[in-house]
């Protein structure tokens, strides 16, 4: 008959498998972490570039974006609401001041200047007639005075006589006061027309100078709408290149429409736009420099706008050199406005990473060829070198080119 075996033994039993297991668990776990730990991914060193931080003047500059465009044009706006009968030339061609660019239906205008050339005629003529006028009433006025004064010599010449006899008894005193009362009212009435004579010249020189005004006016007008027609012709306002023009045949425009645009394109400044936020540090006067198709440029701010459009701030920089042979119109170019000056900074040089002041994670050289993230502090900057506020120490290495794929790496063996 069989013995049942006692259950402590069978406890125990239990309690080192048990134990096996675990332990044989734990080994397998700790090769995992080992091969997982030793397993770190690798980069080819010819894929990288590395960088040393050292210490050095830095020029602080914000970043913007800019426009090539000519440093000068002309919008030329048509002078009447009409169409386009002809055009004498395409974008791209070069003109010289003067030249015509289209021929606009200005029929209308014709007739409009023939109607303004006879008003002008009715105004001289209500002009001349006006003078003819007045001349004779004050010629009239004139010849009334001086038979005044002649009348008044003559009761003059009464009143003496009147007294003459009164004194010696062959006249009588009614008799000398009766000439004395129309020597009296001859004065009055002389005194009376020279003051209407007086005021009669100035009434009609203004009624005249009224009607000069008037056809002061009409020149004016004929002046307009000659200036018109002739603008009509759309002459080229300088020498240099038509960019832009009303061409097609027909085409109806209206009063102050853009018809054509001239260009000089031997000279050129840049618009520039700069993040709403960072709009302060741009000032009228701020020296610029410029990035264009490889070549490095300088100039200055010579114009801000001052609203913000769409998040950005626009301004002008004025070039050092204009006619530079790398600028073309309509060409792109990267700016750096300079704004603060730091003598002696940890810097780093100015790469992909870098899109403004604050933390990035960075690879940073750590022996000979392992790269270790690290985390660090960028102030400001200029196109060349990044000020290095925190995390990172003179001399270090660290990786300046695009490393986004690896962004979620803490270690990375360099092959």
């Amino acid at each position: 008959m069989d013995k049942a075996i006692d259950k402590r033994i069978i406890r125990k039993e239990r309690r080192r498998k048990v134990l096996l297991w675990c332990a044989g668990g734990a080994v397998a776990v700790a090769a995992v972490c080992w091969l997982v730990a030793d397993v770190i991914p690798s980069v080819n060193s010819r894929d990288i570039t590395l960088a040393e931080v050292d210490r050095g003047p830095l020029d602080v500059a914000v970043a913007a974006t800019g426009q090539i465009v000519p440093a000068y044009e002309e919008i030329i706006t048509s002078p009447v609401s009409t169409r386009v009968l002809k055009a004498f030339a395409q974008p791209g061609d070069t003109v010289t001041a003067g030249t015509p660019l289209l021929q606009l239906d200005l029929e209308q205008e014709q007739i409009e200047l023939e109607k303004r050339h006879e008003a002008l005629i009715r105004e001289e003529h209500s002009l001349r007639q006006m003078q003819l006028s007045n001349h004779t009433e004050l010629s009239d006025l004139e010849m009334r005075i001086k038979v005044s004064e002649m009348n008044l010599n003559r009761l003059k010449i009464d009143v003496v006589n009147e007294r003459r006899l009164d004194s010696i008894g062959s006249g009588t005193g009614e008799r000398v006061r009766q000439a004395e009362t129309a020597l009296s009212s001859g004065i009055l009435e002389l005194q009376q027309l020279r003051t209407r004579l007086q005021n009669e010249r100035e009434r009609l020189a203004a009624a005249e100078q009224t009607q000069r005004l008037n056809v002061s006016s009409a020149q004016r007008e004929i002046a307009l709408a000659n200036k018109t027609i002739h603008q009509g012709s759309i002459p080229a306002p300088l020498d240099g290149v038509l960019t832009f023009v009303v061409s097609e045949p027909g085409a109806r425009i209206s009063s102050g429409e853009k018809v054509a645009v001239v260009s000089d394109l031997t000279r050129f400044k840049i618009n520039g736009d700069v993040a709403e936020g960072l709009s302060e540090k741009v000032q009228v006067g701020s020296r610029v420099n410029v990035r264009v198709n490889g070549a490095q440029l300088t100039g200055t701010v010579s114009n801000i706008t001052p609203q913000a459009n769409q998040g950005a701030v626009s301004f002008v920089v004025s070039l050092d050199n204009p006619s530079e042979s790398h600028l073309r119109s309509g060409g792109r170019a990267e700016l750096y406005v300079l704004y603060a000056y730091k003598d002696d900074v940890l810097r780093l040089r100015n790469g992909s990473y870098y899109s403004g002041a604050g933390e990035y994670n960075l690879f940073v050289l750590d022996g000979s060829n392992r790269l270790v993230r690290r985390k660090i502090q960028a102030g400001g900057s200029n196109r060349e070198y990044v000020e290095i506020t925190g995390g990172l120490r003179e001399g270090d290495r660290v990786v300046v080119s695009d490393m986004e794929r690896y962004k979620n790496k803490g270690k990375l063996k360099i092959k």
